[in-house]
């Protein structure tokens, strides 16, 4: 990935030097690390499905998966009004810095946001790059994984707007989001690519599983994560009302905890104290673990060799008990 943006960025200063913001800030974005948990799915769905180690396809889809999720992290920035993600600032607030210190015509804000809106679409662009014609299957596989992850985000976004604190809706977006987008599909992709679609079943039932664990263990550092160490302040879903599904859960559980959520400015030292003393952390942890064991139950079932069975059952361990 930092080859072909690299060649990219040189290939447009030859044209324009001053046309490559866009493209600096997908750069960043991926050269900053982050935890490549869908192309590390992806590539684990295609050896367990017994593909060829040498077939650079797979490298190919494993790119444009985190090309897309590249996307996805600059949009959502945007949306969330985020200022901070993998230590450091978010492109939307870096080119309002340097609007603001170029003291350029125009609100400084307007121009970051539309930077970071059109490198979001620009890593959208890449990705399709890289994904094209590897084959047909995988081409409508990759329309549907793109189309869940933008409806998922827009009922991210609706719930929040109504307050919603339906468990049920909450799951469902979780699945949407973590479960297809995270887990399942990027296991089905590496699947197709090496001709195995008949796995998609089995994948499908551990991503979803695993997925919503995914999401709970997210909830849970959002509410009692380090900034150190998730790169970003503790907090940012209750300050957004972001309805996750920790809090529908979490209210379910306790009144109070709608309250404290719905609040103009969420407390955020009161709703981790009302999580200890009500044992809402800890019946958390007990529903990751059950999920994770669904998840695991479902690679029991299915036509994988024992090794990676035992690598898919601590995949999901990893990304269900991961601090960032």
């Amino acid at each position: 990935m930092r080859e072909f943006l690299a060649g990219e960025r040189a290939a447009w200063v030859d044209r324009n030097s001053k046309v490559t913001a866009p493209l600096d800030a997908v750069y960043e974005l991926v050269a900053a690390g982050g935890k490549r948990i869908r192309p590390a799915f992806c590539v684990s769905g295609y050896l367990a499905a017994g593909g060829d180690a040498d077939d650079t396809r797979i490298v190919d889809a494993a790119i444009a998966l985190e090309l897309l999720h590249a996307c996805a992290l600059i949009h959502d920035d945007v949306v969330d009004e985020s200022a901070q993600r993998r230590g450091a600032p978010t492109a939307h607030v870096r080119y309002e810095a340097e609007h603001a210190a170029r003291q350029w015509h125009g609100p400084s804000w307007r121009f970051g946001e539309a930077v970071a809106i059109l490198a979001g679409d620009l890593a959208l662009v890449y990705s399709d790059r890289f994904m094209s014609g590897i084959s047909a299957e995988l081409d409508r596989l990759w329309a549907e994984l793109r189309a869940e992850l933008i409806f998922g985000q827009y009922m991210d976004v609706r719930a929040a707007a109504e307050l919603a604190t339906d468990p049920e809706l909450s799951r469902w977006i979780a699945v949407l989001k973590s479960g297809h987008y995270t887990i399942h599909r990027p296991l089905a992709v590496g699947a197709v690519v090496a001709g195995r679609p008949d796995l998609a079943g089995a994948f499908e039932e551990y991503g979803v599983s695993v997925g919503q664990a995914f999401q709970l263990r997210d909830d849970l550092i959002d509410v009692f994560g380090d900034a150190e160490t998730t790169g970003k302040p503790a907090g940012l879903d209750l300050e957004r009302h972001k309805m996750t599904l920790l809090m529908a859960l979490a209210t379910q559980r306790d009144p109070r905890v709608h309250e404290l959520v719905t609040a103009p400015q969420p407390d955020l030292a009161e709703i981790r104290t009302v999580f200890q003393e009500q044992g809402i952390r800890d019946e958390i942890e007990a529903a990751i673990g059950r999920l994770v064991e669904q998840g695991c139950d479902a690679l029991d079932r299915a036509p994988l060799a024992p090794r990676w069975r035992d690598e898919l059952a601590a995949m999901a361990r990893q990304v269900a008990y991961r601090d960032r």
